[in-house]
């Protein structure tokens, strides 16, 4: 999804002009950028987290030579997918959308994760390899 499409979807979810979600969208993203780049966190509950991290200069190997390297002091950004958004990413179900559809939701999931639980672990026997010689 592009960001295009992200506006077209994002408008019609709220009942917004295009151009409403746009100046939303456009909002929220200068917001978060001008806030990590002065060096405070910004956490979006069930989302992710933003933040800015700051790596000093350090000595490093080049693998190919064993060469010693001066790696220069820079500034990254790293932004950190919370559970929320982890398990609704791992499940392939999106977002929850309604409460009642969370509790079905929530009652079927114990029950796969009990009943895996329940089941004993396998164990697996390897067999070694052996070369012959002549």
């Amino acid at each position: 999804m592009n960001r295009s499409q992200l506006l077209n979807e994002f408008a019609e979810r709220n009942d917004w002009s295009r151009k409403q979600a746009d100046e939303v969208l456009t909002s929220l993203t200068d917001l978060i950028t001008s806030t990590v780049a002065t060096g405070e966190d910004v956490a979006i509950s069930g989302f992710a987290k933003f933040r800015r991290i700051d790596r000093p200069a350090r000595m490093a190997r080049n693998p190919a030579t064993g060469e010693q390297v001066r790696v220069a002091a820079k500034r990254v950004a790293r932004i950190t997918p919370l559970k929320a958004f982890k398990d609704a990413v791992l499940s392939g179900k999106g977002a929850r959308k309604a409460p009642a559809k969370k509790k079905a939701t929530a009652k079927k999931t114990t029950k796969k994760a009990t009943a895996r639980k329940s089941a004993p672990a396998r164990k697996t026997t390897k067999k070694k390899a052996t070369a012959k010689r002549r």
